[in-house]
């Protein structure tokens, strides 16, 4: 039979436990400091010093992505290669927003192969010459883990397109699920060659790498963890279909600051944390938060911005300027529509046609006047939704061009090649009107070069023939269901799916005034320069930063095994009670108080008969029986059912409604507390309470004679959730001017007189003891809740101590491990009975 600490480490195990291979070292250990070389990770340990680095060297940013910033290329005839930075990289242009002396390494793998026999001489010039650290992903592992894995099951995933059909996205393959663990965990070995886990930062990028938190947070317990999604995460319907959505989402949870781009997609975030791991997130002066397992994980909402700098020195190109003379030609008196997509199915390429086709035939006066530019990037990914997706649009535009075309005029332009930066700003400068009609997509910064691009400059003024003094113009219509469109305020907001409001929307915006058009360009130019890369980047790192203070100010301890781990994170004075320290005490002392919370401490929450058990009641009976000790039960239960429940401790003291009735043996009267008995306050709250009870299924009113509560444990987890937090405002608005507070605890909101605590319960007691000369010299107090913080803070409280000649032994213990006020705490109800036992024994 296992004893119950062997069940516990069972439970922490995940239910897919998996071998994680070795990862082949073909690129030795980066020597950072001159004969120094660090440990090999085999030698993993998960000790309070497991993350002292074995070397030294100043702080340094890491920034982690599937693709490093680079260009290479292999001469045929040296067999020489040849790198460069890819200047239109995202994660190269960051750089700006950090300050000059800061290092930024790169970990990420190269967009080409390279032979094994040369990946160690790649490596350290890689490292030398471009700080960059290459995965050296094996084409077989590249192939399941991004090619399978990530684009065929996760982006679609994330991107709300379920594989319902096998035609269309392939279903979960844990082979797959496989090589996608061991590709993040070969990322997380070489960033193990170049971390200082002490003072280096370590910023991942995107849906490839969601898991590689969990295997640096198990190696280095306080290392400095960010996370940024460039995708959409998806509504809790959709992602809790992932057959690994718990191992994943506990994986971005050892992160320390998780970035989104918008509110939505952070919410999505948050709802699953709440329906399927029970974490609720909390606001504090604009930061969100979720505690979990005594760590504060912050959510971050920016979106990504452009580099205005690339961008200016693209239009400012001598190719820029000839290509836009060419296009001004070429549509000679038309009026120019201007779309760049990647080939894929969700970027709406095919229903943009659509609505072009629907303008041209609502509006016959624009044809031979209106042009659609399509530009068409190269497909990311294969497959045959790729293939109809690229059939359709060819379709499409064939049908289009031959029903309303003529000799030297085409309603379509279709430029299905890769285009190179200077000629995609000739045709931005250019066009009168810019759609993204994508049907999903996580930012898409098209709309942002576009208003950048016309808004010109001087070179290209010139080569359009524009006035400096000229006003700019610009529009956009946009998907209202791609990340940029909160941003853009001055845009058409459009449904994809809805042709003829799309084409409405174009014809609105090429038809719309010239004042307006400025009007709406220079609230998005004016957006757009403030909001760059530069500025996302400083800010994110600004928040890790902050996330991140307080990493040695507690004591860190790894639980669970594979994807499962996590990091308890305590404070340092925070202990698990020892029943053999604590009953030590207890023989050693003669007058004691003992404070004891109900619900959650001797009676477990999950329990449906809430009435204690005999063991409890002998338990209670004994220490009450005690003449040495004063026990009391503190609880927000009302003073009937308490009474009825504990009838058999005939010397316990009860204190009912969190204190406002106290009552000190089964015999004496309950008393009163001086708060003033006006509870008018209830006529106002029992109808609001009344109206979320109606709206919420599974929830319920709790009416005690001094407070009203309102119950959602049995509602669905993230509505009753949302809807706690929706009435806790709509209470504290209307009981504003009202002598009440209103209290979240859990799965409650409560409505109860001001002045009324469990603490103001315990300072009374111990004040009565000592007016009666029972001077106390052992104080025990337990519980789960929020309000049971009162209790271990006044017992707690230093004045105690100064009005007695010799110092109380104090234990507050909370249930559970997290953060508290307590100096203690028991795993759970299990342990609390354990304890009582222990002293109800050296009680006799």
């Amino acid at each position: 039979m296992l004893s119950r600490s062997c069940i516990n480490l069972v439970d922490l195990a995940s239910a897919d436990m998996m071998y994680f291979p070795q990862t082949p070292r073909a690129l030795p250990r980066a020597m950072t400091v001159q004969g120094v070389i660090p440990e090999a990770d085999g030698n993993e340990s998960n000790d309070e010093n497991s993350d002292s680095p074995s070397y030294r060297h100043h702080k340094k940013k890491i920034i982690v992505a599937n693709f490093l910033p680079l260009h290479a290329q292999k001469n045929l005839e040296s067999g020489n290669w040849c790198f460069s930075f890819d200047d239109d990289s995202l994660l190269l242009q960051m750089k700006d927003g950090f300050s000059s002396d800061t290092d930024v390494f790169y970990v990420g793998s190269l967009k080409v192969d390279v032979d094994t026999s040369e990946q160690e001489e790649v490596a350290q010039k890689l490292l030398d010459e471009f700080n960059c650290v290459p995965t050296f992903l094996s084409s077989d592992l590249q192939k399941k883990f991004y090619h399978g894995f990530c684009k065929q099951y996760l982006w679609p995933l994330f991107h709300y397109m379920l594989p319902i059909c096998p035609d269309y996205g392939f279903r979960f393959d844990r082979l797959l699920w496989r090589a996608y663990i061991s590709a993040n965990k070969v990322f997380a070995d070489k960033i193990m060659e170049v971390i200082n886990p002490e003072e280096d930062y370590v910023w991942i990028h995107d849906y490839h790498l969601m898991v590689l938190p969990t295997f640096l947070r198990r190696r280095f317990h306080r290392v400095k963890l960010g996370f940024f999604l460039h995708s959409p995460f998806p509504s809790s319907e959709i992602y809790r279909t992932l057959p690994v959505r718990n191992e994943i989402l506990k994986a971005l949870l050892n992160a320390d600051l998780i970035g989104f781009h918008t509110f939505d997609y952070a919410r999505h975030f948050l709802s699953c944390c709440s329906r399927m791991l029970g974490l609720d997130y909390e606001s504090k002066r604009g930061y969100i938060g979720l505690e979990y397992f005594g760590r504060t994980i912050y959510v971050k909402i920016l979106h990504v911005g452009i580099h205005m700098g690339r961008l200016e020195s693209a239009l400012n190109h001598p190719s820029s300027s000839i290509k836009v003379k060419e296009i001004r030609e070429q549509f000679k008196g038309k009026k120019v529509i201007v779309g760049v997509d990647d080939m894929d199915i969700f970027k709406g390429i095919s229903l943009k046609l659509l609505a072009m086709e629907q303008l041209l035939k609502v509006h016959p006066e624009l044809q031979g006047k209106l042009v659609l530019v399509q530009i068409v990037n190269p497909a990311r990914s294969t497959g045959k939704d790729v293939q109809d997706a690229k059939l359709e649009t060819y379709t499409i535009t064939k049908r289009i061009n031959e029903t309303y075309g003529v000799p030297g005029y085409e309603p379509v332009i279709l430029i299905d090649r890769p285009v190179p930066l200077h000629e995609k700003t000739a045709y931005y400068a250019l066009a009168e009107c810019c759609i993204v009609n994508a049907v999903r997509d996580g930012m898409n910064l098209m709309p942002y070069k576009y208003t950048i691009c016309r808004q010109g400059t001087p070179k290209m003024d010139e080569a359009m023939e524009l006035a400096s003094v000229c006003s700019r113009t610009s529009m956009l219509v946009i998907s209202e269901f791609i990340g940029c469109s909160p941003s853009l305020s001055g845009a058409i907001r459009v449904n994809p799916w809805d042709i003829d409001a799309v084409a409405d929307a174009l014809h609105d915006a090429i038809t719309m005034s010239d004042v307006e058009k400025q009007l709406r360009h220079e609230k998005h130019y004016r957006y757009i320069c403030s909001h760059d890369v530069a500025y996302w980047a400083h800010s994110f790192m600004q928040d890790l930063e902050r996330a991140c203070r307080d990493h040695y100010s507690k004591r860190c301890w790894g639980i669970g095994f594979g994807l499962s781990v996590r990091i308890l994170s305590l404070s340092p004075n925070f202990r698990k009670l020892s029943v053999d320290r604590i009953v030590d005490a207890y023989k050693r002392t003669s007058r004691r108080a003992i404070f004891l919370d109900y619900d959650g401490t001797v009676v477990p929450h999950h329990a449906l008969i809430k009435k204690p058990s005999r063991d409890v009641i002998y338990v209670l009976g004994e220490l009450c029986g005690d003449t040495n000790n004063t026990t009391f039960i503190v609880s927000g239960r009302g003073k009937v059912s308490l009474g009825e429940w504990l009838a058999p401790c005939e010397n316990l003291g009860i204190a009912a409604e969190h204190g406002y009735y106290i009552r000190w043996t089964e015999k004496s009267e309950w008393e009163t507390s001086t708060v003033a008995a006006d509870f008018e306050w209830k006529r106002i709250t029992e109808p609001v309470m009344k109206l979320y009870t109606e709206a919420t299924d599974g929830s319920y009113i709790e009416k005690k004679e001094t407070a009203l509560v309102w119950h959602y444990q049995d509602a669905a987890p993230g509505f009753g959730s949302c809807q706690a937090k929706e009435l806790l405002d709509h209470l504290e608005s209307v009981l504003a001017n009202e002598p009440v507070v209103v209290k979240r605890g859990y799965n409650i909101v409560e409505v109860k007189p001001q002045g009324v605590t469990k603490g103001l319960v315990a300072e009374k007691v111990l004040s009565t003891m000592i007016s009666d000369g029972k001077l106390p010299d052992f104080v025990l107090c337990v519980g789960d809740d929020r309000s049971d913080e009162d209790m271990f803070e006044s017992i707690s409280q230093a004045t105690y101590g100064s009005s007695l000649p010799i110092a109380p032994e104090i234990f507050a213990c909370t249930v559970g491990q997290k953060p508290s006020k307590a100096r203690y705490y028991l795993d759970d109800e299990e342990d609390v009975l354990a304890l009582l036992k222990g002293l109800a024994a050296a009680s006799k």
